[in-house]
């Protein structure tokens, strides 16, 4: 039996054609595929390829999605066939170091699931035992689909520790920036939101609800506009960079008044160097942290969040478009002109 499916051969060089089913290994299950996302990791690895995401090629990609489980490997417990299900593209092994501490988002034995993009996916044994949640009957898969991505900026917020009143600027309104914003409002703060693309600063207002927007095609210096934002034109309390280069990471000491925070989300290029003031995080006491992917925990509240608070995910889905358009939905969000945009198989 074969489904179709978008293969990466190399970068900038992804295939639809059809592969094999195979079936599910002991303790897997097999999930028909209803909706699929776009996202910036993903467009990263079309443009070039990615060293742990994509191990060997030809090789299917995406990781972002929901739906119906199709079949049920042996030893499976607490799944059936029909389920509606979203699941996570990774999960903990629960006994390495890391996960002894409690850190199971640095877990030695991460596996990354690929292949959202495709009418069917195999969900590893491990997701299935952790990562695999059901879904309520009234919540589509459209906004399910969310749950990976949202619980990464779940976990980045819990550990910010933002509070009631403070002012925070978001920097880079990727989807990832956007649920930033969004998730900062949510805690009480003042949220300044900055970017350079027209459809995000408005989505930054809409979906956001950004108190204030900074255009960067128009200020390519914002440290003053910042300033006059905070309550005593210091500075800002926190500072959030989700763009993920090495000089927009140096700029961030720009905008944060002395005793603030700065929240280094984006990830830059492996092997990237930045040069730091020191007197910045010594004198000025400027607090510095960084937060990678998600845990089981945030993973279940970004999904409770969707569903319970009805946080309005969906605006974010710029664009709908078949799975064999696949490829022009990761250029056009590669290019800005769209933000999330849904794939269905």
């Amino acid at each position: 039996m074969k489904m179709k499916s978008l293969q990466f051969y190399a970068p900038l060089d992804v295939r639809y054609e059809e592969v094999e089913i195979k079936d599910p290994k002991e303790g897997e299950v097999q999930v028909k595929i209803e909706s699929a996302l776009t996202c910036g990791t993903d467009v990263k690895t079309y443009k070039r390829g990615h060293p742990v995401l994509i191990k060997k090629v030809p090789s299917p990609f995406g990781h972002e999605f929901s739906g119906v489980i199709s079949k049920v490997g042996k030893n499976v417990q607490g799944f059936n066939v029909g389920d509606r299900v979203v699941a996570a593209n990774s999960a903990p092994c629960f006994e390495c170091c890391y996960c002894k501490r409690g850190e199971y988002n640095l877990c030695e034995n991460l596996e990354f699931l690929n292949g959202a993009y495709s009418q069917y996916i195999n969900i590893p044994k491990n997701i299935v035992k952790r990562n695999l949640l059901h879904l309520p009957d009234d919540l589509d898969f459209d906004r399910a689909a969310f749950a990976e991505p949202l619980a990464n900026v779940v976990h980045g917020i819990d550990k910010t520790e933002i509070k009631n009143g403070e002012s925070v600027g978001v920097i880079g309104l990727g989807p990832i920036g956007l649920m930033f914003v969004k998730l900062a409002k949510l805690k009480g703060a003042r949220v300044i939101a900055a970017g350079r693309n027209p459809l995000k600063l408005k989505l930054a207002k809409e979906f956001g609800g950004a108190d204030a927007i900074v255009d960067l095609n128009k200020y390519k210096h914002p440290q003053q506009i910042f300033k006059d934002f905070s309550e005593d034109k210091k500075g800002l309390d926190i500072a959030i960079e989700c763009v993920g280069l090495p000089e927009v990471w140096e700029q961030m000491f720009l905008y944060v008044r002395k005793g603030g925070k700065i929240h280094f989300f984006g990830g830059c290029s492996s092997g990237s160097k930045v040069t730091f003031d020191t007197q910045k995080i010594h004198y000025e006491q400027i607090k510095l942290i960084s937060v990678f992917h998600h845990t089981p925990k945030y993973f279940r509240e970004a999904l409770r969040l969707i569903y319970e608070e009805n946080l309005p995910v969906e605006k974010l889905i710029t664009d709908t478009l078949p799975l064999e358009r696949a490829e022009e939905g990761l250029i056009k969000q590669m290019n800005g002109r769209a933000v999330k945009v849904l794939i269905k198989p």
